[in-house]
């Protein structure tokens, strides 16, 4: 177990704990949360072994191994496989063991090294190491000709998810993961939550998506008046039962000061009275042994609001036969040609529609939004804007261009040159921008931070359309809420896409989908996404879109069938549900395919393997290190072979439903 006793960590003059005592078991599922700046990431480098506490003692066992995810990535020509890869570096370092002694064949230890060696191999799963790491890396949004490209190629984010996957490569019993939602897509959450559900050993999450806890978390420390406090259960839990402590807090508080008052009334009116002396003497002592509950601190919480939009065209935008893409230039800088990425899109947008904009990793929807926001040219067809639009659009690309070297203050005067000097003080304090910090140049600000301040400047423009593309990157959980209550209550029409769910449930009211380079829509809600997200990872990204989930298959089931109007329409009908079928169906026999072929290759290998051990020859004394070799790799060769078979044959049972 992990056990903090008397803890207390100062960071400079701040201190982050004092005598804080916690226990967390083997096997726990820990969501840690607390205020910016509380010291999360602080506890997690003590864990780490970076920061030492100044006072008490951290304790969890020796031989615990750890994984966490590193901040840096260096600019390798090293492929993104084999830099997954590297995060096993026990592997890593048997593999350089054995190379070193297959170079070095005369040593005299050399037969029995390479025998243990073999076995150490085995036991860390070397040779289903390739194919663990490719399914990882499909997992995070990679194809596989991206796992090739070397990690220099990547961008930022996409080089922290090669971070985060050297960390799931690794063996552990202690995982740390420090906001590992950050930089993924709503697909790629969903598959992390699953791998994290069958995560066997204890695991430690800082994170401020509330359903992604929710889904993994059995257990919230919560970092609160320098203290861990420790509450069973997930996220929701957690504020149920922080709720009902605050309100017996109060209570218990109220009580107490009524209790003093009560006894400092009698002290103040009989402490000079020889026949009140005694019992004014045991009030003074009872006050003075009672121990002072703090007051709540009732913190103030963030909050803020859309301004009514001023106008509202209506449709505000309709899109004809647009092919959304990139244009190709010349070197004049001159359009040649351009890749389109979601063809022949036939959109409008009405006056108060509410739009969640679903898709897997890659499919197009950055760039549809930023088509419908005008960042981008139609490549083909017209794109008709409604008189009045007045867009508001975030992007992450959009919080990085703003400037560094300038204050709050200035990058709202630049839209607002004539109002009031105050009345823009006034607006940004409303958003957290107190005192000095709406004069102060953005480049120390955290990344939450000037991802507020990209809100605030949305906001003071009133817009009628709000073009939203995960706005909640680096966001906490505080101005996540607040986020999610001004969407709610935005009068506008909203295009919204996010990998947090709670703030898709709680703003949108439909859906619509980029799959096969088109947009349809979305008959359905988030777990049927999750349903066919989990048959797309299947099949290396197939999009085709998904039945309805089983429980509202089983209504549709139970309900009057509608009769079609003619033959024509029930052919029609038959020839659809043969699709849908044929469409599931196809990433399942593709994935049995490639394990047939698999299987085909080790059996050949492993009837080679027999062949040469059925020769008297290999017994004798002189190939006692050739027996050992075989040996292994007869008991490798056999077990690769029955974990393909077992996947092949639950892969035959879902055929069979699906047939059924």
């Amino acid at each position: 177990m992990i056990r903090f006793q008397n803890v207390s960590l100062m960071r400079g003059t701040k201190p982050l704990l004092e005598d804080a005592d916690l226990t967390l078991n083997p096997g726990d599922k820990i969501g840690l949360i607390g205020a910016n700046g509380a010291g999360k990431s602080s506890l997690f480098a003590m864990l780490r072994g970076e920061l030492h506490p100044d006072q008490g003692a951290i304790d969890f066992p020796a031989k615990w191994r750890m994984a966490y995810v590193a901040q840096e990535t260096p600019a390798l020509d090293r492929p993104a496989l084999e830099y997954a890869i590297d995060g096993d570096v026990n592997l890593r370092r048997l593999q350089a063991e054995l190379e070193e002694l297959e170079a070095h064949p005369d040593l005299d230890t050399h037969g029995m090294r390479l025998g243990e060696i073999h076995g150490a191999l085995a036991d860390a799963d070397a040779y289903t190491v390739q194919s663990r790491a490719e399914q990882l890396l499909i997992g995070l949004g990679f194809s596989l000709e991206q796992m090739q490209q070397p990690v220099a190629s990547f961008s930022g984010g996409w080089r922290m998810r090669l971070n985060l996957a050297q960390a799931l490569m690794c063996p552990s019993d202690l995982l740390l993961l420090d906001e590992p939602t950050n930089h993924l897509d709503l697909d790629a959450i969903i598959w992390l939550e699953d791998w994290l559900k069958r995560y066997p050993g204890t695991l430690i999450i800082i994170s401020h998506d509330r359903d992604f806890l929710d889904e993994i978390v059995n257990v919230i420390v919560h970092i609160d008046e320098r203290k861990l406090k420790r509450y069973g259960g997930n996220y929701s839990s957690f504020e149920r039962q922080r709720a009902a402590h605050l309100v017996l807090a109060a209570a218990a508080y109220e009580k107490q000061q009524r209790t003093r008052a009560h006894l400092q009334s009698f002290v103040d009116r009989f402490k000079a009275k020889a026949t009140k002396a005694r019992q004014a003497q045991s009030r003074m002592k009872a006050l003075a042994k009672m121990e002072e509950l703090a007051p709540l601190r009732a913190a103030a919480e963030f909050s803020f609001e859309f301004r009514e939009p001023l106008s509202a065209p209506n449709p505000l935008l309709v899109m004809e036969d647009v092919d959304a893409g990139y244009p190709i230039l010349d070197a004049h800088g001159d359009r040649v040609d351009g890749k389109t990425i979601v063809h022949r899109v036939n959109f409008s947008l009405q006056i108060g529609q509410r739009i969640g904009l679903l898709g897997v990793n890659g499919a197009g929807k950055s760039t549809l939004v930023k088509t419908i926001a005008g960042e981008l040219a139609p490549l083909n067809g017209t794109a008709t804007l409604g008189k009045g639009l007045s867009i508001g659009y975030f992007a992450q690309h959009q919080v990085e261009m703003l400037r560094h070297d300038e204050s709050p203050l200035w990058h709202l005067m630049k839209i607002a040159p004539n109002v009031r000097e105050q009345e823009l003080r006034n607006f940004l304090g409303s958003f957290n921008f107190p005192g000095d910090m709406v004069t102060s140049k953005i480049a120390p600000f955290s990344g939450g931070e000037k991802a507020r301040l990209a809100l605030a400047l949305i906001v003071w423009q009133r817009p009628n359309l709000l073009l939203l593309d995960e706005p909640t990157n680096h966001l906490d959980l505080e101005t996540r809420e607040a986020l999610t209550m001004a969407l709610a209550q935005f009068e506008g029409t909203l295009v919204l896409v996010s990998h947090d769910r709670h703030l898709l449930r709680a703003t949108t009211e439909e859906f619509i989908i980029v799959a096969d380079g088109k947009l349809q829509p979305f008959d359905g809600d988030l777990d049927d996404y999750k349903e066919w997200l989990f048959q797309t990872k299947l099949g290396k990204g197939t999009d085709t879109l998904p039945a309805p989930s089983q429980a509202k298959a089983a209504a549709a089931a139970s309900a009057p069938a509608a009769a079609p109007a003619d033959r024509k329409e029930q052919k029609r009908l038959e020839a659809g549900e043969r699709q849908r079928l044929a469409a599931l169906r196809k990433p399942i026999e593709n994935r049995i395919k490639r394990l047939e072929e698999q299987m085909a290759k080790l059996n050949a290998k492993k009837a080679e393997i027999d062949a040469q051990l059925l020769d008297p020859v290999i017994y004798e004394a002189e190939n006692k290190d050739k027996l050992k070799t075989l040996v292994a790799d007869q008991a490798f060769a056999t077990r690769d072979l029955e974990q393909l078979e077992m996947e092949w044959l639950e892969l035959q049972e879902q055929l069979e439903g699906l047939a059924a």
